[in-house]
């Protein structure tokens, strides 16, 4: 009995997902705190930076590796449950993951004293510099360009039938294009980090 007390509770916690971020978030400044010593605001905006460029890039390779992908073999009656509820979800954080990455990405750069010479391209911070402007690109696709045809094609706005598919046809399209254009981003961030 206490046993299966202790998976409820366990069940119960796991199952809170505030609860496990509040968690997640008290070991990661734990491990900071062990490890720096103090609480390093550069660190913490870095962090910041990955998660939720983590939140950005996962919706998007989620989107085109799995959503866009099996839409088409999903039965017509269950589709609903995908349009009106889990891709109007995932949207939201696709869309603030990215604007968090790109605001966090900024901060660390004016902290580090590169985002001058990066947004200008100079050779010593040239590889960041284009990781930038792509993710920028990135971040203009999704906020105008992909939210607002989403919105058509989920019948979160009016649209007829046609303006739908348009719609559906050109969001895919740039989320096509950002797939494409996050496999350099990436490099470029982590090629920039280790110097070369």
């Amino acid at each position: 009995m206490h046993q299966f007390m202790g998976v409820v509770t366990m069940a119960k916690f796991f199952g809170n997902l505030n609860a496990v971020l509040v968690a997640g978030l008290v070991l990661m400044l734990a491990v900071l705190i062990g490890v720096q010593g103090s609480l390093d605001a550069n660190y913490l905006w870095r962090w910041a930076h990955v998660i939720s460029g983590i939140m950005w890039i996962g919706h998007l390779y989620y989107f085109n590796f799995t959503q866009i992908p099996t839409m088409p073999k999903i039965p017509a009656e269950l589709k609903p449950g995908v349009s009106k509820h889990i891709a109007p979800a995932a949207l939201f954080w696709f869309r603030y993951g990215a604007l968090a990455t790109i605001v966090t990405g900024i901060v660390v750069a004016i902290q580090a004293g590169y985002a001058h010479q990066a947004f200008t391209l100079q050779p010593p911070f040239r590889t960041i510099g284009i990781g930038m402007w792509l993710a920028l690109i990135m971040g203009f696709n999704v906020w105008f360009i992909i939210w607002p045809n989403q919105k058509k094609a989920l019948g979160l706005v009016e649209a007829d039938d046609a303006t739908k598919a348009k719609a559906a046809t050109t969001a895919m399209m740039f989320s096509r294009t950002n797939t494409l254009l996050s496999i350099a981003m990436l490099y470029c961030m982590i090629s920039a980090e280790s110097g070369y």
